[in-house]
């Protein structure tokens, strides 16, 4: 007998080639095959939105190949992702090789190894159409949206926009929170602390609370200036109040989301969730291990869950009490379920957590490495016992004024062993008893304002989506890089801000297509298909009661929007051909500067982003690149003549030794600051 495996890539096929019996062969399909056409809409909307599929261009060869190996084969097994584009993906390839859908014909793992390929094998099952429609109504979805939106915005606002259902909403939370802190009035708070101390004790520090048992703030320096008044007429009989010491404990962290390995790599790592996908994905997909060949590290990236399968909670169980001792051990307490939460599969885990970032370090790129201890650790620590700290609390009493202070000293490191970074500091208090006398040192008066809420990163962006139904967590990726591609937005310091062009875009989309950009309305649409995809809900049906408000909209939009221009940013250089200030133009492969005198004068140079820093060879600006593979390195703007390059951000901060300019490395609490030519360091902000 004779058994074609299909999967979708080349690295997935290589690793489940080892675990399959004598007699099965594999091949990839190299993602899709089969699609929505790119020239044109693809929809035949009168016709139940009946998709237009096509064989994607260029992977007719790869088509033909497969027919070919089907007739040498006796069965047929489709091994694409277990999700709904995997599901769609196995569906397109059985259509086209003459597969019967309902037929027993797929086959689904979450990790690669053995012994799953083996259950897999052993409940072969037909294509699941409900997951089949809910991946067909999100794409019909997306294409009315996006091949709607776009040519409207290529008319009202400039050629080369896209418009998308998920996207537009995106960019719209970039814009209001931007408004936010534009409109953001600053108010005015102060602080009052007291510097304290009994006999020979260590000093310690209590926070103003309360006057006359009720809690107050300070609203201004005049307020500030009474409560200052009462301490010093008090000064003299300032003493301990009630103190309170009970136990705490902080829990381990739940394993990996897709949307919190996302997050917690962008923090830890410096990881966009792009590159994040793709190093899980080789992770998930096998690499090549001394001594035990390809094999999959991790088990499915895209999941919402964090259910642990019970053979892998047992196998942690026995690595944590033989590396640590059996006091280490967890409880293993799950978390609540959320509400939109699939849980299709479980948390991202390794697959043998006995194959520790130590083992596989060697084998692995700096990133593989990086990303599979952050998972690994994760998921050990998560079976971990708390930590243990003695808290401390005590009342400091200064006439009708109450003061607070609290202490913490860590009495068992539990599952802060493995993740050191979670622990908390030891802040431990003077013995402390109530009626005390205490020596107050200091007054401590600081005026604070109150901030505006902070620009979104790439990790508190994709929690706000996971936290309002946007997307789901393996759309952030490529939706995030669809806004910065299309300078919707643009990233500095790690932070987003709108672009102009986002902004008028959003404004545009809010006058006339309102649900489009609504949150609320973009969630809804997520858990109507989330509906589909459960078999509670008809695809066409969804399609229908959204396009046709959809379409009154659009016709609206089309006779009445006004067209919207925006001017392109002036550069501070000028043209040398005819003497014009040039302009900062977006293109395909990023900004350049242009002549605004096209088609007259058609001169266009390279657009060098200033970092403010200065050459440590010839004393030219440091600028900001790209790299082939995307990523920002920095250079001399005098390249070809210097050829001065460094992976580390330049700063326009001076070395106090030697005055050459400080760069930045490492990220989150690892950054540092140094002199690449005298190698001070100084602590990062």
């Amino acid at each position: 007998m004779s058994t074609l495996v299909i999967v979708e890539s080349p690295a997935k096929a290589k690793t489940i080639k080892k675990y399959l019996p004598n007699g099965y062969r594999v091949q990839a399909t190299m993602g899709h095959v089969i699609d929505l056409p790119k020239s044109r809409i693809g929809i035949h909307i009168d016709d139940h939105f009946k998709p237009d599929y096509i064989t994607i261009r260029g992977k007719g060869e790869l088509l033909n190949t497969l027919k070919k190996e089907a007739k040498k084969s006796d069965t047929i097994l489709l091994a694409t992702d277990p999700d709904r584009e995997g599901e769609a993906i196995s569906w397109h390839v059985a259509n086209s090789l003459g597969i019967a859908p309902a037929s027993a014909c797929r086959i689904e793992f979450h990790e690669i190894t053995k012994n799953a390929v083996n259950q897999a094998l052993d409940n072969v099952r037909a294509i699941d159409m409900d997951l089949v429609n809910a991946q067909q109504a999100r794409r019909v979805l997306d294409r009315l949206v996006g091949y709607s939106l776009s040519p409207f915005l290529w008319d009202k606002v400039k050629k080369g926009l896209s418009g998308g259902r998920v996207q537009s909403v995106v960019t719209r939370i970039i814009v209001d929170r931007e408004k936010e802190i534009e409109n953001f009035v600053p108010e005015e708070y102060w602080k009052i602390a007291l510097s304290l101390k009994h006999d020979d004790s260590a000093p310690f520090t209590a926070d103003f609370y309360s006057e006359n048992g009720k809690k107050i703030s300070i609203p201004n320096e005049d307020e500030a200036n009474r409560i200052e008044k009462i301490i010093n007429d008090h000064r003299d009989a300032i003493e301990v109040g009630e103190v309170d010491t009970k136990v705490k404990y902080q829990r381990p962290p739940l394993p990996f989301t897709t949307s919190t390995l996302q997050q917690t790599a962008y923090k830890a790592l410096g990881f966009n969730t792009q590159r994040t996908m793709r190093v899980a994905q080789q992770l998930f997909e096998g690499v090549n291990i001394a001594g035990r060949g390809q094999i999959g590290l991790i088990t499915y990236i895209r999941t919402d869950s964090t259910r642990l399968a019970a053979e892998a909670v047992d196998a942690a169980h026995r690595l944590i009490e033989n590396r640590f001792g059996d006091n280490y051990l967890g409880n293993g307490k799950k978390a609540a379920k959320k509400k939109n939460i699939q849980d299709a599969h479980e948390a991202i885990r390794p697959v043998d957590v006995f194959l520790t970032p130590t083992d596989v370090k060697e084998s692995l790129e700096s990133d593989q490495y990086r990303l599979y201890k952050l998972i690994w650790e994760r998921m050990i620590a998560g079976q971990m016992a708390s930590a243990v700290y003695d808290h401390a609390k005590a009342d400091v009493l200064c006439g009708p004024l109450k003061f607070v202070v609290n202490g913490e000293v860590m009495r068992f490191d539990g599952f802060t062993r493995i993740l050191t970074s979670a622990a908390k500091k030891d802040n431990p208090l003077p013995e402390l008893k109530k009626g005390l006398s205490l020596d107050l040192l200091k007054i401590n008066k600081e005026q604070k304002f109150t901030q505006p809420p902070a620009r979104f990163n790439e990790a508190s962006l994709v929690k706000y989506l996971e936290e309002n139904g946007i997307g789901r967590p393996s759309t952030y990726a490529p939706t995030i890089a669809t806004i910065k591609n299309r300078y919707y937005v643009e990233v500095k310091n790690k932070l987003f801000y709108p672009t102009e062009l986002g902004r008028q875009v959003t404004e545009l989309m809010e006058t006339y297509f309102p649900d489009i950009v609504d949150v609320k309305f973009t969630a809804k649409m997520e858990n109507e298909l989330d509906e589909v995809a459960k078999g509670n809900r008809d695809w066409v049906e969804l399609m229908e009661g959204f396009y046709t408000p959809f379409e009154k909209e659009m016709s609206h939009a089309k006779s009445t929007a006004k067209s919207v221009k925006i001017e392109d940013p002036l550069s501070d250089e000028f043209c040398e051909l005819c003497g014009r200030q040039m302009v900062i133009k977006n293109g395909k492969y990023g900004k350049f500067l242009a002549c605004p005198g096209y088609p007259d004068c058609k001169n266009t140079k390279p657009y060098l982003e200033k970092t403010g820093g200065i050459c440590p060879e010839c004393g030219g600006d440091l600028v900001k690149r790209k790299s082939k593979k995307g990523r920002t390195f920095y250079s001399c703007s005098n390249y070809p003549d210097c050829d001065y390059v460094s992976w580390d951000a330049p700063t326009s901060q001076k070395c106090p030794v030697c005055g050459n300019t400080m760069f930045t490395k490492g990220f989150g609490k690892r950054k540092k600051v140094y002199c690449a030519h005298c190698q001070s360091h100084e602590k990062a902000d």
